[in-house]
């Protein structure tokens, strides 16, 4: 057989080009392995106490048992399908969510929900609310992610962003000997520059120098709320800078609906997640950071299903209109959850405990409506995994083979369905976790 490039020119070209595939191994690592919440729940700081979440989840299961008493109820409001018995399962799985874990996240807020108050005030919130956290954490009180939320490192805030950060970050370690809680994160908001990101990493090695923590345990998460976040002064893309600027610190960023609506000029009235110019920061994002491991997180629906008439002796007519308002209120979040969903944000915010039946309504229906259908295709492609394969009408490759797998590793994650629903498939646990369609067929083919 003839050849004609030498094996020295060969080596030179292999050499220079294994460098360059390990350069951008190194930058897209892929998804992390780690579960991702569903949801991050926002709470003002001076209202945070041991059993703050247990609470919301109490409230939270109230307000279900209130404004929900059937699955009918969650199949009419939501529009959720009759078939496949889609409503009576998403109904069920809620029930079991907020009786077990009605809060997966939920971040201590020093920001918009604490607001602006005398410095001494807020020193005194910040060592209060890590001495409540240290609690929580001996009581097992408190939600499996859980962090803080400091103002931004904007020229008129970032003193006080520092010294609330000192201050609760030195009096919990205290309070618990140098432990943080599990999958403890510092949000830092309203980011425009690397530089803040870097100044915040800064800050982390001279916290864990001096309290004895160890060398990158406090990680972070960058608030995107701006255009400048999405487009720089010299009009490039700023998102991969920002996330190079932690040192592998950052682990997610969360996109701020309210304040990008805002600073693109749109008024109060059209300021939803929904929105044509978040669709667009949302695409940046998604482009900028897929496959480097950072979750992305959407906002929030900032109108609450709260009914207006409160107290035990309500006429018919009250219970009527607080019953509707809820539920337009439920399903205008459950629409705003779906649309970011279908953008492939697989997390959100919350901002009161009423709102988590529609978080898990429209998490749940979504995953359970193309279950049966991902099932079949995943496990005939895996099955046939040496050619390619047709179901139905559509035809699967390798890439949508990851596609699928992607599919089952979210839906497990957010507890839309089960590991038996996983078996089912096709697929072992084992295989689940490796999170990597190819390391499946070189399993299975020994």
């Amino acid at each position: 057989m003839k050849l004609s490039i030498s094996e020295k020119t060969k080596d030179l070209v292999l050499e220079d080009l294994n460098k360059a595939n390990s350069n951008f191994q190194a930058h897209y690592p892929g998804d992390r392995p780690d579960r991702q919440p569903v949801h991050t729940v926002y709470g003002g700081a001076q209202l945070f106490k041991s059993d703050t979440i247990q609470k919301m989840g109490a409230s939270a299961m109230a307000h279900f048992v209130e404004y929900a008493e059937s699955e009918k109820v969650i199949e009419e409001v939501f529009g959720i399908t009759r078939d496949k018995d889609i409503a009576s399962q998403v109904y069920n799985k809620i029930v079991e969510k907020l009786n077990s874990e009605a809060v997966e996240d939920f971040r201590i807020d020093f920001e918009d929900g604490f607001g602006n108050r005398p410095d001494d005030e807020e020193d005194e919130t910040a060592e209060f609310t890590a001495g409540q956290l240290a609690v929580g954490m001996k009581q097992q009180t408190i939600s499996p992610f859980i962090g803080i939320r400091i103002k931004p490192f904007s020229e008129d805030l970032k003193s006080r962003a520092i010294r609330t950060l000192d201050i609760f970050i030195s009096t919990l370690t205290e309070h618990t000997s140098g432990r943080l809680p599990n999958n403890f994160v510092v949000t830092l908001p309203k980011v425009t520059i690397p530089e803040q990101v870097s100044a915040l990493v800064d800050l982390f090695e001279e916290l864990e120098k001096n309290i004895s923590l160890d060398s990158g345990s406090l990680k972070m998460e960058i608030m995107i709320e701006t255009t400048q976040s999405i487009l720089d002064v010299n009009g490039a893309v700023p998102l991969r800078a920002m996330i190079n600027a932690s040192k592998g610190r950052c682990i997610s960023a969360h996109f701020g609906t309210y304040d990008y609506t805002a600073s693109c000029n749109i008024t109060a009235r059209y300021q939803t997640m929904a929105h044509p110019v978040c669709d667009f920061a949302h695409h940046m994002m998604k482009v900028a950071l897929a496959g480097t491991g950072i979750w992305l997180s959407d906002g929030a629906t900032n109108v609450m299903p709260l009914g207006p008439h409160r107290g035990d002796k309500l006429t018919e007519d009250q219970k009527k209109e607080n019953r509707k308002i809820v539920h337009n209120a439920w399903k205008l979040s459950y629409d705003h959850i779906r649309h970011s969903l279908l953008h492939g944000f697989y997390q959100g915010w919350d901002l009161h405990p009423a709102q988590l039946t529609a978080r898990y309504a429209a998490v749940y229906s979504f995953f359970l409506e193309s279950y049966e259908e991902a099932a079949v295709r995943l496990k005939n492609f895996i099955d046939k995994a040496a050619q390619a394969t047709l179901v139905g009408d559509v035809f699967d490759d390798a890439a949508t083979g990851q596609g699928l797998l992607n599919f089952f590793l979210i839906a497990t994650n957010c507890g839309a369905i089960s590991e038996k629903e996983v078996m089912v498939a096709g697929l072992t646990m084992e295989e689940l976790r490796s999170r990597s369609f190819l390391k499946i067929l070189e399993g299975r083919r020994g």
